[in-house]
């Protein structure tokens, strides 16, 4: 029987634009076995299926397990199990995911979007253990987000809730890929930071920036870390605009959800002490006292693992969930 004090082993499946990473992972976290390959996501999603399956068939075979946890990108139903057409898998327009890996699985599957996963892996396996009220950021491609209230995460009335790098900190600002001007995504995501980098080499000729990368078109956001490091006066100015900007994002943030703390992920947080350090001191000053108090901004811990044990994630909690119902 399965208890929330010894639920079972789960199948988590990390869907990924690039890549399929499925795993075994225990009711602790600890990942027991797994696999990898890559997604090949332009053959369409049956083709993406058959590899799953195959994947999941060979690791079943050593290791039971009572239930599938899966992360995928959204937008995706997740209480239907539908994948609704996300931009990194195309041809996955209301694909009934849930239902196909029930049916060849003969398994419960429960399913999530990909910063929700990780989220609420954090939350139970990393930087965020012994909290109640978490927010996890990623700051990658884009900037995503999840949100535990008191335990569970929270989903909002369609299920979409977490958008955070939708956060406007710029009503007339720079455009986004959503639509909408003035974003957090618009200007603090790593492809953006990169973007915006360029832009301002491009204005400056013979800049650090751009002898560091070969050329302008070159500049990616890891040459600004490298400009940073070298002290550049231009991209430490750059790089504190960036700052103030993310900082009015995250307080918005505190100021909403009033968490324990908040997660960072995601490639940006290799900037490290030049992130961190800064950012917490720019949160401090421009947040509400009695909100912002003992509050602190720390670094994701599970790294190249997130995506699989996020998908566990989302089984260990549901089936926590219906044992408690």
């Amino acid at each position: 029987m399965i208890t929330t004090e010894n639920p079972a082993n789960v199948l988590a499946i990390d869907i990924g634009g690039t890549k399929l990473a499925i795993g075994i992972v225990s009711k602790d976290g600890d990942l027991l076995a797994s696999l990898r390959c890559p997604t090949l996501a332009h053959e369409g999603p049956d083709a993406v299926l058959s590899r799953i399956l195959d994947l999941s068939r060979t690791l079943l075979k050593d290791h039971p397990v009572t239930a599938v946890g899966v992360g995928c990108g959204g937008p995706l139903d997740a209480e239907k199990g539908i994948i609704k057409n996300p931009p990194n898998l195309p041809g996955w327009l209301d694909y009934p995911l849930g239902d196909l890996l029930r049916q060849n699985l003969g398994l419960p599957v429960f399913i999530d979007n990909d910063a929700n996963a990780a989220a609420l892996a954090e939350y139970r396996f990393g930087a965020g253990r012994g909290t109640r009220h978490m927010v996890y950021l990623t700051l990658s491609t884009g900037i995503g987000g999840g949100i535990i209230i008191d335990g569970r995460l929270y989903r909002g009335k369609h299920g979409n809730a977490g958008e955070l790098g939708h956060i406007s900190i710029k009503h007339d600002g720079r455009k986004c890929n959503c639509g909408n001007s003035g974003c957090l995504e618009a200007y603090c995501s790593g492809t953006s930071i990169a973007k915006r980098a360029r832009e301002l080499a491009a204005e400056h000729p013979g800049s650090v920036l751009e002898k560091l990368a070969g050329t302008v078109e070159g500049i990616r956001a890891e040459t600004v870390l490298e400009a940073l490091r070298q002290q550049d006066p231009l991209t430490t100015s750059f790089w504190e605009e960036t700052l103030d900007m993310l900082a009015s994002g995250i307080t918005s943030v505190i100021h909403t959800f009033d968490p324990e703390r908040i997660v960072l992920g995601g490639g940006i947080t290799n900037f490290g002490p030049l992130l961190f350090e800064p950012l917490r001191a720019r949160v401090n000053k421009i947040t509400i006292p009695d909100l912002n108090a003992g509050v602190d901004i720390v670094p994701a811990e599970l790294g190249n693992h997130v995506g699989i044990l996020g998908a566990a994630a989302v089984a260990l909690q549901h089936q926590e969930q219906e044992v408690l119902a």
